[in-house]
């Protein structure tokens, strides 16, 4: 018998991606680290909930981790075109560097990326894992002030908020990209992320070749950097206590 943890699942997954559906009580970020090594690369893990669209998928890179995690900006451009394909005209889609979306200035939710623990930066690691949780739905929040900073897409008007689709979406959105970065480089999938990225006035943006991200200010002779290995371990769109997307 399956583990208990499990439910059966059917979605119309692109060819070439395997899912596991886990009970609402599943953490499917975990679950795919878990797996990683023996699942491979188009293991996505889905957590079958109605007021989230939690899911993770374990990839499998073919340069060394210290540039292998540029691959969080990929995941995130299959996620806000996923999002951008349902969503109404005119409805802002951005994203606060490098992992929380917001949809007209509120939080929906964000992406996170995992490696094998201790993995060498100039190795070829054997797996990663990207994730991402959405928030579809807004369960007992409808007062006013409830929820200051975020937001659900049902309320911003989404026309299919469903998370299975939105998990749909996102596998073809990914291999679309992927084979973007394979043909043209990852400059292609940069230019695509930093257009969505919430803007500074004044400011250029860049991405670095280690995943950091550059701001060149005028007047200034060297950008700032900001570093994408500690952001990655504070996952700002994260509410610590409930460990969903902040309210």
């Amino acid at each position: 018998m399956p583990p208990t943890d499990l439910l059966d699942g059917t979605l119309d997954l692109p060819p070439g991606f395997d899912l596991i559906t886990l009970r609402e009580s599943g953490d499917a970020f975990a679950h795919a680290q878990k797996i990683a090594a023996q699942a491979g690369a188009g293991t996505v893990v889905h957590v079958g909930r109605f007021d989230l669209a939690e899911f993770a998928v374990v990839l499998e890179p073919e340069e060394p981790l210290r540039t292998a995690r540029r691959a969080l900006y990929a995941g995130c451009v299959a996620l806000v075109n996923a999002l951008a394909a349902s969503a109404p005209p005119e409805r802002p889609i951005d994203v606060v560097w490098p992992d929380t979306i917001r949809v007209d200035g509120g939080i929906v939710g964000g992406v996170q990326l995992a490696w094998p623990p201790g993995a060498d930066e100039e190795a070829i690691p054997d797996w990663m894992v990207f994730g991402a949780m959405i928030r579809t739905v807004a369960l007992g929040e409808h007062a006013p002030g409830l929820r200051p900073l975020g937001a659900a897409l049902e309320e911003e008007g989404f026309a299919d908020v469903g998370s299975g689709r939105l998990v749909e979406g996102f596998t073809r959105h990914l291999m679309a990209t992927i084979d973007n970065w394979q043909e043209q480089g990852f400059a292609a999938i940069a230019k695509d992320y930093l257009t969505r990225l919430a803007r500074e006035g004044g400011a250029r943006h860049q991405i670095d070749e280690n995943g950091d991200l550059l701001i060149l200010r005028a007047g200034k002779t060297e950008p700032q950097r900001c570093a994408l290995l500690p952001a990655l371990a504070r996952a700002a769109w994260r509410d610590p206590v409930t460990g969903g997307p902040r309210r």
